[in-house]
């Protein structure tokens, strides 16, 4: 409730991709200017916004799903609002990260957010080859066309046996949490057309 008194108070609303920013809006009859920053656009689209800040006006940060800066743009944006002493208000609402993490049935007094693994494969093995020796359980992302080559590398570094977690569209109405080994969730997803945005959570070591 308190974002939606947000994005209609507020005079521009700053959204990763025109297309899905009107479409929000839309859904609860919010009509406002749109400025599109994303990773094409990010240092032109936050000038732009700077000075729509700098002459008063009061802009909302959103994104085409979960939170912004949170493995999405807007960072660069922030930064300079901080900069040049602008009031930044950060807003609770949908994230995968701690959802995930929830519901993966792991000990997570402690974790490593990993993020984005590297798209080319003796890079991501480089990378995973580095988390084997983490004890705490690890959070990792991707696009969703990686899942597959993702998983195939996790098990082949981790090992087939080393449990997983794998949270689908997270806070969605098709939300899909998928637990086992590394092997058990190969056999599944490539049985099973799944997709969507996803996290996996790797067991930590015992």
């Amino acid at each position: 409730m308190r974002a939606l008194r947000i994005l209609k108070d507020v005079d521009i609303v700053v959204c990763e991709e025109r297309k899905e920013g009107a479409r929000l809006l839309s859904h609860y009859d919010i009509q406002k200017p749109l400025i599109p920053l994303n990773e094409h656009n990010e240092s032109a689209a936050s000038a732009v916004t700077l000075e729509e800040l700098k002459n008063g006006k009061n802009v909302a940060l959103i994104s085409d799903c979960g939170t912004p800066l949170f493995s999405d743009p807007g960072t660069l944006l922030v930064k300079k609002a901080i900069h040049t002493n602008i009031k930044i208000v950060p807003l609770p609402g949908a994230s995968s990260l701690l959802p995930a993490l929830i519901v993966s049935g792991f000990d997570i007094k402690q974790f490593l957010f990993y993020g984005f693994l590297s798209p080319k494969r003796e890079h991501r093995i480089i990378e995973l080859l580095q988390l084997k020796k983490e004890h705490r359980s690890i959070v990792l992302m991707d696009t969703p066309y990686r899942l597959m080559q993702v998983l195939r590398d996790v098990s082949e570094v981790f090992g087939a046996s080393r449990k997983l977690s794998v949270a689908f569209n997270v806070t969605m109405p098709d939300e899909e949490i998928v637990r086992g080994t590394s092997a058990d969730l190969l056999n599944y997803f490539s049985k099973n057309n799944s997709k969507g945005e996803y996290v996996i959570v790797v067991e930590n070591l015992k």
